[in-house]
């Protein structure tokens, strides 16, 4: 087995298919989560709501709506780096929950909502598969 450690660049011009695969083998391709649409400033993303993706209680855990809308803000991150920089580190996160989800797909809606050359702010709606909001998630990231 190889030791697969090393960060994987992100195509300048990738496709909802080349960044779902980013995650192959790593955190977000085990929980199942799937990129379904880019646009400037924005990233949408799903996952199955299957066992594997619940607590104890036989709901939605809340890491898991954490680890989807993370994702999804750091792939869009990832797209939106300033032209100097090399990549970027979390500073900040915050999530409050509406909500929650058993079964189906829930799926975020990520969006740039400040795009400075040394920090980004990145928001999240994590919705259920009816359409209500059962999140709501910011993160801030540092460009390095």
């Amino acid at each position: 087995m190889t030791d697969d450690r090393a960060p994987r660049p992100t195509p300048t011009d990738a496709t909802p298919e080349q960044l779902t695969e980013l995650g192959a083998g790593r955190l977000p391709g085990m929980l199942g989560i799937t990129v379904t649409a880019i646009g400037e400033g924005r990233i949408e993303a799903e996952m199955a709501v299957t066992p594997a993706v619940l607590a104890p209680n036989g709901y939605l855990h809340a890491a898991s709506v954490v680890a989807l809308a993370d994702t999804a803000c750091g792939l869009g991150c990832r797209l939106s780096l300033p032209e100097g920089t090399s990549g970027f580190t979390t500073l900040e996160q915050k999530t409050s929950y509406l909500g929650t989800a058993r079964s189906g797909h829930v799926r975020t809606v990520a969006t740039l909502a400040h795009g400075g050359r040394r920090t980004q702010v990145w928001d999240a709606e994590v919705f259920d598969e009816d359409g209500l909001r059962i999140a709501l998630f910011r993160c801030t990231q540092l460009m390095l």
